[in-house]
């Protein structure tokens, strides 16, 4: 496999490498290896059975306005 990337990429990348003391392909493979496994292997209609199971539950929240001002009031604070 032949991939083409810009420079400022590929240093990146061998910096991310580096910083978990792997050569820059194995950094790679492992990596897409990671990403292909976290991808959901459940197809469309899993999917839509999920999400009206999950679309069924009743939790406490408030209204959007609400819950807006809330954020924007933690931003506001700080950490």
């Amino acid at each position: 496999m032949q991939i083409l990337l810009p420079d400022d990429e590929i240093e990146a990348f061998r910096s991310a490498a580096d910083a978990q003391r792997m050569t820059l392909s194995d950094w790679v493979r492992s990596t897409l290896r990671e990403a292909a496994s976290s991808r959901s292997a459940a197809g469309p209609q899993e999917r839509i059975v999920a999400i009206r199971a999950a679309a069924s539950h009743a939790f406490p929240a408030p209204d959007i306005d609400r819950m807006l001002t809330e954020i924007e009031a933690g931003y506001l604070e700080g950490p």
